[in-house]
C-alpha cells in the first residue's frame, strides 16, 4: 500500500496524535542496538489494548507488515522492521495497572521500564527479580518478547519465571488472554510460554501479570580478583559444590578487565587476569556468616584480592564498575559483536580456551564476561572496521566458527538477546529440521498472513 495512503487509513482508525511519518520519528524506529536498519513507512504510538487490535485487524485484511517496537534496547536486530510497513510503539503503553502483594502479582502495560517496575515492587516490600543489565532502558514487553535474563538468573530464573498471565493481541486482532494472577494453573496449554521468547511474531503483548516476590531483607558481595581465568572458573564450580546458591555469579576475562582499567582507571582492579563478583541475598545474620565462608573459600581457591561489600550501597557500587564492561569495550572504538552464547558450567574453561585460539586464528580480539553461574557468557568478537565489507565476511566467519563449536558442545546461540537478524543464519542449525518446522507451523497457525515482524529467523 501506498505509504501516504496507508498514513491516512491509520489516521482515520487512531486519530492523528498516534500516527507518524515525521523523519525524526521514522528514522529513531527503524533499527536497535545492532547495527542493521530499515526504514517503516509509518509509525504508531498505542496507547491500549483497543488501538494494537485495530491496527492488527486493518493490517491482517490488508496484508501490511507489522513489526512491534519496545524500547529499542535490542541487540539484535528483532525490532528492525526489515518490509517496511508499521512500526507499532508500545512506547506510550507505560503503566503500571497494579501492584498487588497481597497476591504477589504486578499487572503493567508492555511499555513499563523494567527498572521502574522493579523500584515499584521495592515501594511495597517486594521484588521484581528479572536483572537485564538494560533494566534503566529496556521495557518489560521487550524483556518478555525475547524472554531476557541477566545476572540474577542463577538463583531466580529468566523472565519466563515471573510471567503468570498474558494479554495478547493475535494476528487478525482478536485478544487472548491466559493465565492470571494464580501462582499454579495448569489449564489447557502453556500459552503464556508459548508468547514469552516469540520475538513478536505470534502475536502482540498488550498486558502482563508477573508474579513478584518478598524482597531479601540484605544482600552482600565479594569482588574477587584471579591470577588466571581457569582458577575463576573452577572457583564458580567450587561455589555450587560448596553448597552455595549465590543470587549471581559474574565472570570477566582479561581483555575485558583490560578496557575497563583503561576506561575507569588503573587502580579500579588491582592487577590480575580475571574477575569474579559473588552476591548473596537473605535475612542479616545469614548473609553476614554466608558472605565469610565465601571469602574463606575463595582464598584457598587461590584468589589474589577479595573486596568485601556487606550492604546495599557498597553492593551498588560493584554493580556500577560490572555495568561499564560493555562501554569499556566500545571505548577501545571497537565494533562490539556481542553474542550471548551459553555453554553448560562446565565448559567454562573450554570456551575460554576456544575464544583463545580463535582470537589467534582470525586476528580478532574476543572479550568474554557475563553470568558464570548459568554458563550464559558474552563472547563479544571485537572488530576494527567492521562497516567494510571484506571485514564483515571476516567477522561472520568467525561467528560461524563460535556458534559451530558451541553447538557442538551442546551449548546455544543465545541465551537472553534472541535470535532477530543478527543470527538467523544459525537457527535451523541450532533448532534442527524437526524442530524449526514445528516452529513454521505454529506461526502458521497463529498468523496465516505472516505480517507479523516478518523477515526475522522463520522467513
Amino acid at each position: 500500500m501506498n505509504p501516504q495512503h496507508l498514513a491516512e487509513a491509520l489516521t482515520h482508525l487512531l486519530g492523528p496524535a498516534k500516527v507518524s511519518t515525521a523523519a525524526p520519528d521514522i528514522t529513531e524506529h527503524s533499527g536497535d542496538k545492532w547495527s542493521a536498519s530499515h526504514p517503516p513507512d509509518v509509525v504508531v504510538f498505542a496507547e491500549c489494548t483497543a488501538d494494537v487490535a485495530a491496527v492488527l485487524t486493518y493490517a491482517n485484511e490488508h496484508r501490511i507488515p507489522v513489526t512491534t517496537r519496545g524500547a529499542g534496547y535490542g541487540y539484535v536486530g528483532g525490532c528492525v522492521p526489515v518490509h517496511g510497513g508499521i512500526v507499532l510503539s508500545t512506547a506510550r503503553m507505560n503503566r503500571i495497572l497494579g501492584m498487588h502483594p497481597e497476591d504477589g502479582v504486578a499487572i503493567v502495560q508492555p511499555g513499563v521500564i523494567t527498572k521502574t517496575l522493579q523500584e515499584a515492587a521495592h515501594a511495597v516490600g517486594w521484588d521484581y527479580p528479572p536483572d537485564p543489565a538494560s533494566r534503566k532502558d529496556c521495557s518489560i514487553g521487550g524483556n518478555i518478547a525475547t524472554n531476557a535474563g541477566g545476572p540474577r538468573c542463577l538463583k531466580y530464573g529468566v523472565t519466563r519465571s515471573y510471567v503468570l498471565g498474558l494479554e495478547v493481541v493475535l494476528a487478525n486482532g482478536e485478544i487472548l488472554r491466559t493465565g492470571g494472577r494464580l501462582h499454579k494453573n495448569k489449564t489447557g496449554f502453556d500459552l503464556v510460554g508459548l508468547f514469552t521468547g516469540s520475538e513478536g511474531m505470534l502475536g502482540m503483548i498488550t498486558e502482563a501479570t508477573l508474579r513478584l516476590i518478598p524482597k531479601p531483607a540484605s544482600r552482600a558481595m565479594l569482588a574477587v580478583i584471579f591470577p588466571e581465568f581457569t582458577m575463576a572458573a573452577a572457583a564458580v564450580q567450587a561455589i555450587l559444590n560448596a553448597g552455595h546458591l549465590p543470587s549471581a555469579l559474574e565472570i570477566t576475562d582479561t581483555f575485558t578487565l583490560e578496557a575497563a582499567r583503561k576506561k575507569l582507571g588503573a587502580g579500579v582492579f588491582p592487577p590480575g587476569n580475571a574477575h569474579l563478583i559473588v552476591e548473596i541475598d537473605g535475612r542479616p545474620a545469614a548473609t553476614a556468616a554466608e558472605i565469610e565462608e565465601l571469602a574463606l573459600l575463595l582464598e584457598k581457591l587461590g584468589a589474589s584480592f577479595i573486596e568485601r561489600a556487606p550492604d546495599e550501597a557498597s553492593c551498588e557500587r560493584i554493580w556500577k564498575l560490572r555495568r561499564e564492561f560493555s562501554f569499556s569495550l566500545r571505548d577501545t572504538g571497537l565494533t562490539k559483536l556481542n553474542e550471548d552464547i551459553v555453554v553448560p558450567r562446565s565448559k567454562l574453561v573450554e570456551l575460554v580456551t576456544f575464544a583463545r585460539q580463535l582470537e589467534k586464528d582470525t586476528g580478532i580480539p574476543i572479550a568474554c564476561f557475563g553470568h558464570a553461574g548459568d554458563g550464559n557468557i558474552h563472547t563479544n568478537l571485537m572488530v576494527k572496521n567492521y562497516q567494510d565489507p571484506a571485514t564483515r565476511v571476516h567477522a561472520d566467519a568467525a561467528l560461524d566458527l563460535l556458534f559451530s563449536w558451541i553447538l557442538e558442545n551442546g551449548g546455544a546461540i543465545t541465551g537472553e538477546h534472541g535470535v532477530g537478524l543478527a543470527k538467523k543464519p544459525w537457527i535451523r542449525k541450532a533448532l534442527g529440521e524437526t524442530s524449526f518446522a514445528t516452529h513454521r507451523t505454529l506461526k502458521q497457525a497463529l498468523d496465516p498472513q505472516g505480517i507479523l515482524n516478518p523477515g526475522k529467523f522463520l522467513d
